[in-house]
């Protein structure tokens, strides 16, 4: 009966927002991709909304449900079977509404299982933003194999406008095959010299050795500019920030205006955020959701920082990784052997990183597992020095934000800072701690 409502939901909120589509003629800007789509999105918002009433799916509304939802502007009812009635009425009163739509959607779509994006290709945006297809993508384990995941995503290209534009990431070996259909645009973004937008000359910024930020440089055409923006860490940050360039060139902007423009963004929480946290310590919270690739970026931030104290990789549990779920942690284990001093888990499957990170360095990390983020964050407190560095992530269902937040300098900020704040995460069970991925394997 649930799943039932659910595709009666689904069925009217996309009769509506396709309805709300044809009315208002928004530019429909639409990400997709393994990794960094959320951070993408963000940035492309940051770069319109400075001269553009523009509209971004909140959060992570990225699937059938979500991306007509943010259509709509209406939030998410959750479990209320009367909030989904209300929205569907709300729905029906978009278009008759005196306020103005906006001119610019910037959606994030996602895939968790096949067929996801086909079913949204009723879309029909005008860019199309390619972000990076790894070796072992999330979610993977709902696919026959990772190119089944890349293929899924890559439909999305295929609803562009016969006008419209392909963004893809020139550094992903993936996607330099990619084209486009006749009438249609390409372009691309990375630090290749391929690149349309460029990156390059990226620096951590430091105040009183403590870290703040990041800087890079951008160059498009015979156009450069240096672009700094403070509260996260990570040369992959730089990567969103290219891809809204992009978009920005692709629309005719100017491209001063643009690059200035991203002087003000700032990474949602859960994203390599930096953070204050007691004894005089730094916590990089990348805390929203995990991946094999999204981790090894963080690994490679801490080992560009410089610090004080000691470097503490705190890691929950991969999810969703199914065949690949081992052997990509221990692959994990073996990289946060070169960086780390201290390594504490969190869950079942990060007892493989362990075992690694034992037995490639055994004597300089000091190894500490625990079965809850609520575990380790007591641990941390009782143990954090002056000076420490601390990278904090795990999979959404592991909810490492717990962790973050005991060893906040302030706690009560917490609500500000933090992902999943909102009552209906905090009141949520944690999930997929107790399960292993022994499940049968593919033939």
């Amino acid at each position: 009966m649930k799943n039932l409502l659910k595709k009666i939901v689904v069925t009217l909120l996309t009769a509506e927002a396709k309805h709300v589509l044809k009315k208002f003629k928004p530019k429909v800007v639409a990400i997709t991709g393994s990794v960094g789509k959320t951070g993408t999105k963000d940035a492309i918002f940051t770069m319109l909304a400075q001269s553009e009433h523009a509209r971004k799916s909140e959060k992570s509304f990225n699937s059938e449900l979500g991306v007509p939802l943010t259509i709509l502007g209406l939030p998410n009812a959750w479990s209320s079977f009367v909030g989904w009635v209300e929205n569907v009425g709300e729905g029906f009163l978009v278009p008759f509404r005196k306020d103005p739509y906006p001119r610019w959607l910037v959606l994030e779509v996602g895939a968790d299982r096949p067929g996801d994006i086909r079913r949204l290709r009723w879309l029909r945006p005008s860019i199309v933003v390619l972000t990076r297809f790894p070796d072992v993508p999330v979610h993977v384990e709902y696919f026959e194999s990772p190119e089944q995941v890349i293929e899924e995503k890559r439909q999305l290209k295929h609803a562009l406008t016969p006008e419209g534009t392909l963004i893809i990431n020139a550094d992903d070996p993936k996607m330099v095959e990619e084209q486009v259909e006749e009438g249609q645009h390409l372009l691309s973004y990375g630090f290749s010299p391929n690149a349309t937008v460029r990156g390059a000359e990226y620096v951590v910024d430091y105040e009183n050795d403590i870290p703040v930020g990041i800087s890079f440089t951008v160059t498009f055409q015979d156009a450069s500019a240096r672009v700094s923006f403070r509260g996260a860490l990570g040369e992959h940050h730089i990567y969103p920030m290219l891809a809204a360039v992009a978009v920005g060139m692709a629309e005719g902007k100017k491209f001063s205006e643009v690059t200035a423009a991203l002087g003000a963004h700032i990474p949602a929480p859960g994203r390599m955020r930096i953070l204050q946290g007691m004894q005089n310590t730094t916590i990089i919270d990348d805390t929203y959701n995990s991946s094999p690739v999204a981790v090894e970026a963080g690994i490679d931030a801490m080992a560009s920082l410089t610090s004080k104290g000691r470097k503490i990789v705190v890691l929950g549990d991969m999810l969703e990784l199914g065949d690949f779920s081992v052997e990509q942690h221990r692959r994990i284990g073996h990289l946060v052997a070169t960086v780390a001093d201290i390594f504490i888990t969190v869950g079942v499957r990060m007892r493989a990183a362990a075992d690694a990170t034992q037995s490639a360095n055994a004597k300089t990390v000091r190894i500490e597992s625990f079965q809850t983020s609520e575990e380790a964050g007591a641990f941390l407190r009782q143990n954090l020095a002056e000076g420490d560095v601390v990278f904090m992530k795990g999979s959404q269902g592991v909810r490492m934000e717990r962790a973050v937040e005991q060893v906040l300098l302030y706690p009560p900020e917490a609500v500000k800072l933090l992902v999943r704040q909102d009552p209906h995460w905090k009141q949520k069970k944690v999930t997929g701690l107790d399960i292993d991925d022994k499940r049968p394997k593919r033939e």
